[in-house]
Formats: C-alpha cells, sequence, structure tokens
C-alpha cells in the first residue's frame, strides 16, 4: 500500500513513437491506424495533436480522416515497435525504485511513500532523456483520483487531485467526466435526475442500482466519492485477452461468408493463445454494421480452451445468436485468458 499513486501516461503515444524514428513528421499531421488510402476501412488508432485539432481523434473513420487531413502523414500501424517502446518507458519507470503496475501500452500507475511531485518531476524527466517521449503524470491518493488528474495534465504536465480537492475540482461537472462512465450511462443517471459528480456522490447506492444494476450502481457511486485503489499489482503486464479484427473492404451480407471469416480470425485469435501458452476462460465475437453499430457477445469455453476448432465453434455461435440484419463492415474474435 503506498501513500501517493501517481499516473503516469504517454502523451499521444503511438504518434509519438513514429516521430522517434521518423523526426522530420514532428509538428505534421499525423494519423496512426491506416494508409489514408481511397476507400480504406479502418479507423484512427491514435492521432497527433495537430490531427486533433481538425477533430480527427481515435476511432475516427479513416475515410472520414482523409476527408478532414487530404495532408496529413498517414502510417500503418506498428505493433512488435511499439511494444518495444513502451518495455523502455515501463523500464525507466520501474529504474526509480517505486512499484510499478503497467495497465498497458502507454499507462502505469507508480506508487510511493515519498515526496510525490519530486517523484512526477522525474518521471517526466526521466521518460523524456531515455526514450524521447513525453508524458503528463498525476498524482493522487489511490488510482481513480491519480487518472482523474492525468486528465487535467495534459500533455507532458502534473496535476494533484486529492480528497482535498476532489468535490472542489469535480464535484460540478457532469457525471460522464469520472472515468470510466461514459454517455450512455450519464444518460440513464439524468432520468434519476443526477446530472453532476456532487449529485452522484450524494445518491443512495441503492437507488442507483435501481436502474443501473447491483453490482455497477454502486460502483458509479464509489467513483463520484473519489473511492480507488491504493495497492498496485506489480508484477510483468500481463495481457487479459488477445483478440484478433478484421474491416472488409466492402459490406458483406452473405452469412456464409461471415462465418468463414470469423472461423478463420477465430484460429488466428488460437495461435496468438498458444504463443501466450495461457488457458482461455471466455470468447467473445465483435459485429460491426453500417452506421458503426457495434454489438458484441460472449461464452464460457472448456477449459483448457486453447482449440482452434473450439475457439471457432463458440465465435460462429456468437454470430449467429448477434445476428445482424445490416450489413457487416468488421468482424472480431477475442479470447479472455483465465485470471492468474
Amino acid at each position: 500500500m503506498s501513500r501517493w499513486i501517481l499516473h503516469v501516461d504517454l502523451d499521444q503515444f503511438l504518434a509519438a513513437a513514429e516521430i522517434l524514428r521518423h523526426p522530420e513528421l514532428a509538428g505534421r499531421p499525423l494519423v496512426v491506424g491506416g494508409t489514408g488510402a481511397p476507400g480504406e476501412r479502418t479507423v484512427v488508432a491514435t492521432a497527433s495533436y495537430e490531427a486533433r485539432a481538425h477533430g480527427v481523434t481515435s476511432g475516427t473513420p479513416m475515410r472520414l480522416a482523409r476527408r478532414r487531413l487530404p495532408d496529413a502523414v498517414f502510417l500503418p500501424a506498428d505493433k512488435p515497435y511499439y511494444e518495444s517502446v513502451s518495455d523502455d518507458v515501463m523500464d525507466t519507470l520501474r529504474a526509480t525504485g517505486e512499484p510499478v503496475e503497467v495497465i498497458g501500452w502507454d499507462e502505469a500507475w507508480v506508487g510511493t511513500d515519498g515526496d510525490p511531485r519530486a517523484l512526477a518531476e522525474r518521471i517526466r524527466h526521466d521518460v523524456r532523456s531515455r526514450t524521447g517521449l513525453s508524458c503528463a503524470v498525476g498524482i493522487g491518493d489511490n488510482t481513480l483520483k491519480a487518472k482523474t488528474a492525468t486528465g487535467f495534465a495534459k500533455p507532458g504536465g502534473i496535476h494533484e487531485l486529492t480528497a482535498r480537492n476532489w468535490f472542489a475540482t469535480m464535484g460540478a461537472r457532469p457525471t460522464d467526466a469520472l472515468p470510466g462512465l461514459g454517455a450512455k450511462t450519464a444518460a440513464k443517471l439524468a432520468e434519476l435526475g443526477i446530472t453532476t459528480v456532487t449529485e452522484l456522490a450524494e445518491s443512495r447506492p441503492g437507488v442507483v442500482a435501481a436502474r443501473l444494476g447491483p453490482r455497477m450502481g454502486p460502483y458509479y457511486v464509489s467513483l463520484a466519492r473519489g473511492m480507488g485503489r491504493t495497492e498496485l499489482e506489480t508484477g510483468r503486464y500481463v495481457p487479459r485477452s488477445r483478440s484478433r479484427e478484421t474491416t472488409f473492404a466492402e459490406d458483406i451480407t452473405d452469412q456464409d461468408v461471415l462465418r468463414a471469416e470469423i472461423v478463420e480470425l477465430a484460429h488466428r485469435v488460437a495461435e496468438d493463445v498458444a504463443f501466450e501458452d495461457r488457458d482461455v476462460a471466455r470468447v467473445g465475437a465483435k459485429v460491426r454494421t453500417t452506421g458503426f453499430h457495434t454489438r458484441t457477445r460472449s461464452a464460457p469455453i472448456e477449459l483448457p480452451g486453447r482449440d482452434g476448432h473450439a475457439i471457432a465453434a463458440i465465435a460462429t455461435t456468437l454470430l449467429d445468436e448477434l445476428a445482424p440484419t445490416r450489413p457487416v463492415r468488421l468482424l472480431g474474435v477475442r479470447a479472455e485468458f483465465v485470471e492468474a
């Protein structure tokens, strides 16, 4: 348990990583996730701040990004390279001697009982000097407050959010200002007359649970009250799942073609699972139709859950259950690992 938790978040990570090996791209609108070729149907993985200023953000359809920024630089994603750059950053954080919990490629928690601002300054300096990347650091007395603080620190700054200033900073903000609480949930809360963080914090968990469910209702109330973890899991980052997706060049309506595609995806996921050498507990399927309407479903698989044919069988069943009635633009298969 640490007295202070720092949330370290790399700025525009994928774009920044590309600029490391292509310095001539600095200052230019840069879009990562595809080539931007006419008819390309992928979505933006990350955009540089220069591109974001023109409304191109993560999740933007690539064709729309090209329309908004025809002169931007478009690059396909390079996962092995990003993992290598991320490893350098995480090793830099571990070199502080403080406990580190890796959240993903571009995020980590760091705990300390010492001076949190001095550590934050050291982290920003060390990450910049050793990797060439910029990061923002949020300081909190738990994980939630630290992560929320990072939003005020970006890009490249430091911000502190504790019990002392939580409601002064967050209280009047809309509920979807809380990490992990989206617009749809905020709309459901608004139906209960709850529109601000303070109103949610002062709500009775049972009332919110009646609308949002017995697990999520109280959880959202705890978010509004600024509650979070103070203990970190300091082992090496272990992915919770492996997934594969494909975006079709043209929308597909033929169910036999969709089944063949999802079977191929399932076997590619099985290859990833074999590489991880871990057991799979659940298999998920994702279908995105025209209009970017996305639906997902998952089901358990009999352990050890590593067989490609078994993963494909469940994925195909889930596809049938999702029963898309509109043309399909994207399919995905996910394998969720047994928790270690």
